[in-house]
């Protein structure tokens, strides 16, 4: 039974993998698409469902993990050489920390959401941005203001013009986000007309 269940845990593990791997080309929206056909798919029911632009759910997740489903924050070292605890419990597509992530899945009632899935990923960014246009007043198109809010948390969003090193990691957030809306312009006809694929 015990064989069994860990022979299942190793193939669910390769399955998730194996469609989990980074596209080629992660600073186009439209070759992450081509690649990954389902993932249009999730973003664009984020969209429709929590109104956050498609271009700005890949802008944020482009900083955050540059699309690693697997990606975490590095050790901090002792002396320079030791590895040490890491800064935070970032992890996945959207880097979400254990408690943000853990009040997404109450107040969506999504028990089952994890981090290293883009669905739940995409859904969780929406949520989160959603959350900042009525805490913050926000505009989920406003790529710049929403970073910050998503990196500094609802509430340290208010120091942020004290920290330069956000105001810089949110304007190249904003940069890219304007790339993607371009960029999807152009192909967002191809990608509407995939109809056959299942939802």
């Amino acid at each position: 039974m015990i064989q069994n269940k860990k022979l299942l845990y190793l193939i669910l593990f390769f399955l998730v993998s194996a469609c989990s791997s980074i596209p080629k080309n992660t600073a186009d929206g439209c070759s992450i698409f081509s690649e990954r056909y389902l993932w249009y798919k999730h973003a664009k029911k984020t969209e429709r469902k929590w109104g956050t632009p498609i271009y700005i759910q890949l802008a944020i997740i482009k900083m955050e993990s540059d699309f690693d489903w697997l990606a975490k924050p590095e050790r901090k070292k002792i002396f320079k050489v030791i590895p040490y605890k890491r800064p935070s419990s970032s992890f996945g597509y959207s880097q979400a920390v254990k408690g943000t992530w853990k009040q997404y899945k109450q107040e969506t009632n999504n028990p089952l959401a994890t981090r290293v899935r883009f669905k739940d990923s995409v859904d969780f960014i929406g949520w989160y941005t959603n959350k900042s246009e009525k805490i913050l007043k926000i505009s989920k198109k406003d790529a710049f203001r929403q970073y910050i809010a998503y990196h500094e948390g609802w509430g340290n969003y208010k120091n942020y013009k004290n920290n330069k090193k956000i105001i810089s990691l949110a304007k190249r957030v904003q940069s890219q986000s304007n790339k993607y809306k371009s960029q999807l312009h152009k192909c967002a006809g191809h990608l509407n007309r995939k109809k056959y694929i299942i939802f």
